[in-house]
């Protein structure tokens, strides 16, 4: 299997803006692990044993429940205690695993952002593929510009399911993907552009990246808890059907 190669990103810290309730929040986070690339379909493949018809671009139509399981698989590949737990369908991060998962929110934008203020980090024809590349699928990995902290299509190629709930008063057990991706306009493609859809969702334009780092703590770290979910819970308002575009 070609190894991901993940990269040490510093401690520091985020604030996080959620527009529907306008509402700001900062947080502070510990020095944590990211892969360098999305996962690529021929690790995907490699992991759980199917074909790969395009080994070098973005394991995408990937819904957030398999993508927890990758995580899982990858971990065990290595002899990792595995970051997840599962009761039926309910999922519990067990933080202070040192094994593969996907980022938090907090963590996604910070190593995206890589120091930089706004909305993209570079221009997006050199960073990023887009709807202006009028593609019709994911291109390899690797292919345009990297960030300053040396991660490559953070912006872009497909969005990147994260492990947070997107809004669950309003959404219900919704969970986040970010980062825009090949058909998307220049507004989503951008580092705080949020959009989410159910655990069992999938689309051809979402995909994952791994994260690495075990936290001292219980169910809460880098800018999540389970605590704050279970104060914003509850159901709102109507529920999309997944979207990755508008929503």
């Amino acid at each position: 299997m070609e190894p991901w190669e993940m990269r040490r990103i510093d401690g520091g810290r985020m604030t996080l803006h959620d527009a529907r309730r306008d509402e700001r929040r900062t947080v502070d986070l510990e020095t944590f692990e990211i892969s360098v690339f999305a996962v690529t379909q021929e690790q995907f493949a490699d992991v759980l044993g199917i074909p790969a018809p395009h080994p070098r671009r973005p394991a995408a139509d990937l819904s957030w429940l398999r993508a927890i399981r990758f995580c899982n698989a990858a971990s065990e590949w290595e002899g990792l205690d595995p970051a997840y737990s599962f009761d039926g369908e309910d999922v519990r991060w067990h933080v202070d695993s040192d094994g593969y998962r996907l980022p938090t929110e907090a963590e996604w934008e910070f190593a995206c952002r890589a120091g930089s203020v706004g909305p993209q980090y570079g221009p997006l024809d050199e960073i990023a593929w887009t709807a202006a590349d009028r593609l019709d699928a994911p291109q390899e990995v690797g292919g345009r510009l990297p960030n300053l902290n040396g991660l490559f299509d953070t912006l872009g190629n497909v969005w990147e399911w994260c492990w947070d709930l997107l809004d669950p008063a309003r959404y219900d057990d919704y969970r986040v993907f970010r980062g825009g991706g090949f058909a998307d306009e220049a507004w989503s493609v951008r580092a705080s552009v949020r959009r989410g859809g159910a655990p069992r969702m999938h689309h051809a334009d979402v995909g994952m990246r791994l994260a690495r780092g075990g936290f001292d703590a219980e169910d809460a770290a880098q800018g999540w808890s389970a605590w704050a979910d279970a104060e914003r819970g509850g159901r709102g308002g109507p529920r999309p059907l997944g979207w990755t575009r508008r929503g």
